[in-house]
């Protein structure tokens, strides 16, 4: 289970991405790594493609991060779900929340 963050180019976008387990053990780094966010940062990409698992707490991180983040991000992605994990996401309605694919 590993968490490691990019920045694009030029800054618009940052991409958080998640291996193996989504889950309480990542509290701090996934905190840390969208807290010191640039002024040019519009778009926070949650890239899911390596995670195989998430509970309760990886729902609550992600809330937690729409709330800190409030309206100093134009819009918030999580990509790359495993079916299993947007099922999840949906039945939490978390697609009313975030852009998921």
């Amino acid at each position: 289970m590993s968490l490691s963050k990019t920045a694009s180019a030029d800054g618009t976008t940052l991409t958080i991405q998640i291996r193996g387990k989504f889950d309480f053990n990542l509290v701090q780094s996934f905190r840390q790594a969208y807290a010191e966010i640039g002024d040019k940062t519009a778009k926070v990409v949650i890239d899911l493609r390596e995670t195989d698992y998430m509970d309760s707490s990886a729902l609550g991180m992600l809330l937690n991060m729409k709330k800190t983040l409030g309206t100093s991000v134009d819009a918030i992605h999580i990509s790359n779900c495993q079916p299993q994990l947007k099922k999840i996401l949906q039945i939490s309605r978390f697609d009313k929340k975030f852009d998921i694919d």
